[in-house]
Order: structure tokens, then sequence, then C-alpha cells
């Protein structure tokens, strides 16, 4: 893919101006098959093999996503995005606690999709490094809003800091296997952690 130094140019135009319609429609067809590409064959899977998923040529990918990183990039605040936004349609349809328990499998779905990214999150690219903010500045004030609410309902009675049951909760997904082998034995790890903070008899 082509270098940083002779895109940068063509990204930063590309964020300034308003898509049209169909090029909207391009970029989330490509932000999709991307997501389903990398969870199948992993983050340095062929850029020809998304772009045909998508339906698109791989000057279409080009002209959105100019380098590999720029897409990975997409692709993880999309779904961060999507879990976000989740939250406010569960919180409509459920009282609190189950509010909680419903956005929390719903946030292990969200890293299902990261386990196909990790490979790149964590390779100490400095490309990836704003996904880490993101990630703290959109998840952990959602499950925040989610525990307060389940809180002042009485529906959990245990303090836990959102950041951290975040992360809780993504190593218990991890121990699935690396490639989530066993997701029914996260999930059921899962549902004892969201069991826990409803025990009044944990010190």
């Amino acid at each position: 893919m082509p270098t940083a130094a002779s895109t940068a140019g063509i990204v930063a135009d590309h964020r300034q101006r308003p898509m049209r319609a169909d090029a909207r429609h391009n970029a989330d067809a490509l932000l999709e098959a991307a997501k389903a590409v990398f969870a199948e064959a992993g983050v340095d899977a062929p850029v020809r093999s998304i772009a045909e998923r998508a339906g698109v040529g791989v000057g279409t990918l080009y002209r959105h996503y100019p380098l590999r990183s720029d897409l990975i990039s997409a692709v993880f605040r999309r779904e961060i995005d999507a879990c976000v936004d989740a939250a406010t349609e569960i919180e409509a349809t459920y009282p609190p606690g189950e509010a909680l328990d419903h956005w929390i499998m719903r946030y292990m779905q969200f890293v299902a999709t990261k386990r196909g990214l990790a490979a790149a999150l964590h390779s100490g690219d400095a490309a990836y490094e704003p996904l880490a903010e993101y990630f703290a500045t959109r998840l952990a004030p959602t499950l925040q809003r989610l525990l307060a609410a389940a809180t002042e309902s009485g529906d959990i009675v245990q303090d836990v800091e959102a950041t951290e049951f975040l992360g809780a909760v993504a190593n218990l997904c991890h121990g699935g296997g690396p490639s989530g082998e066993n997701p029914g034995q996260a999930e059921r790890m899962v549902r004892l952690l969201l069991a826990g903070l409803r025990a009044t008899d944990v010190d």
C-alpha cells in the first residue's frame, strides 16, 4: 500500500469533504467487508479480498483508506461506535439491571471483533495510539452510565470502576481461546461476573 508521506494530504482532504451518498455506501461496505476478512484471515489479508467482498474495486478502497492502518483504525472506531450506540436502544427497552446485562453481552461481541485486530493494535505502530483514548472516552462512560442506573435502581449493590469491568470482561473473553473456540465458556464466566455485582456478601 502507499506510504504515509505520500498519502497524508489525500487523507486530510478526504476527511474534510462531506461524502456523497454513493461514496458513503462504498465506505460502509468496505468497513463491513474488512471486519469480516480481518476476523477470518487477520489484518494482513490481501486488500483485494476486502474490495471484492465489498463489491468495489481496489482503487476505491485506496481512495477511502490509503493506508492499511487507516482501514484498521476505521473498523475499530466503527465497532466502538456501534457498541456505544446500542446502549441507547438497550436502555430504552430494558430496566436498568437487564440493560446492563444486555449491553455487556453486546460488548462481548465487540471484543470478538477486536480479537481479529489485536495483532495490529498491539504492534506498537504510532498510527494506532489514538485508539486507546477513543476506547476509553467512548466505552467507559457508556458502561459507567449503565452501572449508575443499575445501582440507583437497586439491581446491583457492588461498586466497580467501568474501565476495570471492561478489562475484566475482555480478559474473560480472551480466555475462551485465541480464536474464540469456546465462546460459551466466556459467556458463562461473564455472567458470573455480572452476578457478582448483585451479591450482598462479597467483602
